[in-house]
């Protein structure tokens, strides 16, 4: 079993050493290969690990016209020779000594083993807190808007191994930001592992993460929606609530006019009505492909959702009023929200 160890890189030259050093501790039993993709690094890179390569079994690809990480990645992947390929930053925040967990991992019968921060034993080194929030925000955003990926903790990791089955023949986006979440989506597998690490300090070179970046993450986790059909879920979803409008409005129009019936009291029913809308076409049309709880329980965790999202409205409304917005304003919040938290809940529990 080979191992190709693919390392995209940009200005991480003083990195080089000890990173190659420390891989080749880690595989000592293994038989191996480390790719080194480099984006053309004004430090040079490639050339430093070119010198190296007379001491460790390395490749070089230097990149002229192509940039990116993910294109990197990628690249490597085309270029590798092994049966099993890791993929890794050059800034020795990933520590090579987890490699042979990750490779155990892929033994025992995962096709994709991550390293991981966020399970039990995971971590990482004094970040402020602010990275932190970033970190959480950006799993939260992707596990929501990506069902394959609810249960994996990080799927953000930029450490991770996989069989090349996983990859071999898959049309992976080149400019998406994380590459990981990408081989989730798109990839051919069946079991995950997550093994846990703690992310390190940087030895050398700067971050990346940068507002650029962050746009980048959603701009890619809104392709990755519209690859999965779940960008089409979400109109299917807005146009039955719409729907839902009108059945309630007309309905309570009947009731107060049409049966001279309390205006208050009438907006139940016509409420319900517009409810057993909803579910209808949202159980025909939307979530079609997912019935797999019985009628009877998916209908009481639509109704559920619908109260869910109207105590978040109802909630949402009341705060920015009282911190001083328009009371119309604050109510258009309030449903957007609510709309979001509607379809999120209906998305991974009604029709989970």
């Amino acid at each position: 079993m080979k191992i190709s160890v693919i390392v995209p890189t940009y200005n991480e030259r003083e990195n080089l050493e000890e990173l190659f050093e420390r891989i080749g501790g880690a595989l000592k039993d293994y038989d191996y290969e480390i790719i080194v993709v480099d984006d053309d690094s004004p430090d040079r890179t490639w050339e430093f690990a070119q010198e190296l390569s007379e001491r460790y079994p390395v490749r070089v690809i230097r990149r002229t016209e192509e940039k990116g990480l993910s294109s990197a990645v990628i690249r490597g992947f085309k270029e590798a020779h092994g049966d099993i390929f890791v993929v890794m930053d050059a800034d020795l925040q990933h520590p090579p000594e987890v490699i042979p967990q990750l490779l155990n991992a892929i033994e025992n019968g995962a096709d994709v083993a991550i390293a991981s921060r966020y399970v039990p034993g995971g971590g990482v080194k004094n970040w402020y807190w602010y990275r932190k929030l970033i970190s959480r925000g950006a799993i939260m955003v992707g596990r929501l808007a990506l069902p394959r990926i609810r249960d994996v903790k990080d799927p953000v990791s930029g450490f991770f191994a996989l069989r090349r089955e996983v990859v071999e023949g898959v049309e992976l986006n080149p400019v998406g930001f994380k590459i990981l979440m990408e081989v989730l989506i798109k990839g051919r597998y069946k079991k995950v592992t997550e093994v846990p690490f703690t992310f390190g300090l940087r030895r050398a070179g700067e971050s990346k993460l940068g507002t650029k970046t962050m746009l980048n993450y959603l701009r890619h986790v809104y392709r990755l929606m519209r690859w999965e059909g779940e960008l089409d879920r979400l109109i299917k979803f807005t146009l039955v609530g719409l729907s839902g409008v009108v059945v309630n409005q007309g309905f309570l129009w009947l009731f107060v006019s049409g049966f001279g019936w309390d205006k208050i009291l009438a907006n139940i029913p016509a409420t319900e009505l517009a409810i057993l809308n909803n579910f209808t076409w949202n159980d025909l049309w939307t979530f079609r492909d997912l019935k797999r709880k019985p009628l009877w329980r998916r209908l009481a965790n639509f109704h559920i959702a619908a109260l869910t999202g109207a105590v978040v409205q109802w909630i949402i409304y009341a705060g920015l009023v009282l911190l001083g917005m328009n009371y119309l304003v604050a109510n258009m919040f309030g449903i957007v929200v609510s709309f979001v938290v509607r379809f999120l809940v209906n998305r991974h529990v009604t029709w989970g």
